[in-house]
């Protein structure tokens, strides 16, 4: 399979971004009747919401027992937390390892490791800035726990953030999903919290650069 200059900027757009588009569209012939340097402004909102929708194709990969990152962006914190109490994963603080996502990156979401969700629990919250630490808690979340082949479990959270007002999931309650594949998504900025299993160190760094699907966040067999 070869990769034209093309699909090297144009990249597809997930459907929930449709009427977005269309909205930023539609205000943009607005504006450009009402004044054409408004119009321009539009224009480069149209392209933003676009971009802002991108799904591109991602290579997860191939060797068994990876976990790869559920989004694009930074890894902002790195520390033991006791993970959701409605995901029934357990009082014991297990490693977290936490990707905040800008207005600017790709935020289709997807699943770090094989395996069958057990629980997928939402809970309302605030909208507080996603990169602070409280925001785990008191922001809007909704999380998924798996369980892996071998019987353990991780823990996924898509959290809201500051601009982010709506969180998408089309996971449910017993649907086993593959590595990378897409679960969710969020809007506008926001951030994932991966709950590892016991004993299971990450190996990423903060401040280092994620890609959604991608980039190994830690090696479950090791």
């Amino acid at each position: 399979m070869s990769v034209s200059m093309l699909s090297t900027f144009v990249k597809p757009m997930h459907p929930e971004g449709r009427r977005f588009v269309a909205i930023a569209a539609g205000l943009t012939v607005l504006f450009f009747l009402i004044w054409p340097p408004l119009g321009w402004i539009g224009l480069g909102l149209t392209v933003w919401v676009y971009y802002f929708f991108r799904d591109p194709e991602r290579v997860t990969p191939a060797r068994p027992g990876l976990m790869v990152s559920p989004a694009d962006g930074i890894v902002s914190l790195l520390e033991p937390a006791v993970p959701p109490a409605e995901l029934g994963l357990g009082d014991a603080p297990m490693m977290r390892v936490s990707v905040f996502m800008s207005v600017f990156n790709c935020h289709v979401n997807r699943l770090p490791a094989a395996g069958r969700v057990t629980a997928v629990a939402y809970r309302p919250g605030k909208f507080l800035n996603a990169s602070l630490d409280k925001a785990s808690e008191d922001n809007e979340r909704n999380g998924l726990a798996v369980e892996l082949a071998d019987g353990r479990r991780y823990g996924v959270v898509q959290i809201a953030g500051l601009v982010a007002r709506r969180i998408l999931c089309w996971t449910a309650e017993g649907q086993s999903l593959a590595t990378g594949e897409r679960f969710g998504l969020i809007r506008f900025g926001s951030r994932l919290d991966i709950y590892l299993p016991e004993g299971v160190e990450p190996l990423v760094a903060i401040g280092q650069t994620m890609v959604a699907g991608e980039t190994v966040i830690a090696d479950l067999g090791a």
